[in-house]
């Protein structure tokens, strides 16, 4: 006769654990898969300025990296417009869409 020994993966292990110790772990999971905005410095700021200055100035496009909802995303655009006083651009994407980027959001402003 045969006995079949199923396993149960990490079910087994959670059931002798104390649930205050299944809960951190979890926790410690879920702050592992976290991503985290760089830090930006005055220098990078100054270079991002000076890429989206001369962009404006050939009608270029420029590929934006920015940091929102604890993710990056990518936006290629044209900067249409830049308010000073909300810290923001406007950019008008290839299909003429119009999207609002904060400065502080930014990480990567490139010629594209």
């Amino acid at each position: 006769m045969d006995i079949l020994i199923r396993d149960r993966g990490s079910i087994k292990w959670t059931a002798m654990m104390l649930p205050e110790h299944v809960k951190l772990l979890k926790e410690y999971d879920l702050n592992q898969s976290k991503k985290m905005k760089p830090e930006i410095d005055e220098q990078l700021l100054e270079l991002f300025e000076e890429t989206i200055c001369e962009a404006m100035a050939g009608d270029s496009y420029l590929s934006f990296t920015y940091f929102k909802h604890e993710d990056f995303h990518l936006l290629i655009g044209k900067v249409h417009y830049i308010d000073t006083y909300k810290r923001e651009l406007r950019i008008m994407d290839y299909h003429n869409e119009l999207h609002r980027l904060l400065l502080d959001d930014l990480i990567d402003v490139r010629v594209h």
